[in-house]
């Protein structure tokens, strides 16, 4: 039987030419369209855990008349050569599809077995970093985020489009953060470590609301909370509901002579959430106006655009030996980045210092 692959996995090997494989998919979208010279085809979207393709299925395909009558929601397989077109990314030539089985489909939908450990293993990462943290209102108001919200949370991307757009994308973008914040911290002795994990965890929780996936499949719908409002207007609503939500008599008594104050915290930590785009013109209400803010921003800029740099190496059109296409909204071209050095073997094995 033909090797089953994610779409990514295609992707990566047709780099180097043609593939042979299976890949299970969900339909995104189907829709009847015609060239300029009225010859008809199907446009279908499919969607995996990891990816996105495009399938183009012309009027004298064997399979033409099936997958016309594709609806938004349903579960195919393609087995056939996949590679990749200098215009259109990645297609599929010579292939037939069938319905997936009720099975093939809970495998789908659980997705690649190293993307569901990666996704746990940065869940528990994220729950353990907030449990340690020293402040005990930051800590709760984290805590009480993942008791209320975690289901959903994990089934949230980052982004719609340009990084971890996926589902479980924003538990990927926010564990590297902390990591990153964690190993950038010592390094500054003004950071507030506590503020600035729980700033990375509430930053984009709004998008709870703007880029929810569902169990069932691939496609990010739309809400209306997140149209209305946008991600850093909830995420400041959510913050000050669980806020509120902590304010017991237990925690007042508990809390009331504690260095700094609460409110104090509240409004540092609205401040991560209001200013993590970093400017006005990129949504932002205020600048970062604080060490922490700042180092929000960054942070949160660099994980996004390395992902899309990882990414771009996948999908852009190669325009030159080790240069690809520009990848919006990164700046320019691509240009594939210095091997990393290694040493020979005679060096390894005679101990040679390295100069």
């Amino acid at each position: 039987m033909t090797e089953l692959l994610t779409i990514s996995e295609v992707r990566r090997r047709t780099q180097n030419g043609f593939v042979t494989a299976r890949l299970h998919a969900q339909v995104e979208s189907a829709a009847a369209r015609a060239t300029r010279e009225g010859k008809p085809y199907c446009e279908i979207g499919l969607a995996d855990a990891c990816d996105r393709m495009m399938l183009r299925v012309w009027d004298n395909h064997p399979d033409y008349k099936s997958c016309s009558a594709l609806q938004d929601g349903d579960f195919i397989e393609i087995d056939g050569e996949f590679t990749q077109h200098q215009q259109f990314g990645l297609e599929a030539r010579t292939w037939k599809s069938r319905s997936l089985t009720t099975d093939e489909i809970a495998n789908l939908l659980a997705g690649p077995a190293e993307l569901r450990a990666r996704q746990a293993a940065d869940s528990a990462f994220i729950a353990q970093t907030l449990a340690a943290i020293s402040d005990p209102r930051l800590r709760e108001i984290c805590e009480l985020f993942l008791k209320d919200f975690g289901e959903r949370f994990r089934r949230t991307a980052a982004a719609r489009n340009y990084h971890h757009a996926r589902r479980g994308g924003l538990v990927e973008h926010t564990a590297q953060m902390m990591r990153v914040a964690l190993a950038l911290c010592p390094l500054y002795d003004q950071l507030n470590l506590d503020l600035l994990l729980a700033g990375i965890l509430f930053h984009d929780s709004g998008k709870l609301w703007e880029n929810h996936l569902p169990e069932d499949g691939f496609t990010m719908g739309f809400d209306e909370r997140g149209e209305l409002m946008g991600h850093i207007s909830i995420g400041l609503e959510l913050v000050n509901s669980l806020w509120r939500k902590l304010q017991t008599e237990e925690n007042g008594r508990a809390w009331e002579n504690l260095v700094p104050r609460s409110e104090d915290c509240r409004l540092h930590l609205l401040h991560l959430i209001a200013s993590h785009h970093g400017d006005m013109q990129f949504g932002s209400p205020v600048y970062p106006k604080t060490p922490e803010a700042m180092a929000l921003h960054y942070i949160d800029n660099l994980d996004a655009r390395l992902e899309m740099f990882a990414a771009g190496y996948l999908t852009a059109k190669p325009i030159a030996e080790r240069i690809f296409d520009r990848v919006r909204p990164l700046p320019g071209n691509l240009v594939k980045s210095l091997e990393k050095f290694q040493s020979s073997p005679a060096q390894r094995s005679a101990g040679e210092p390295l100069r």
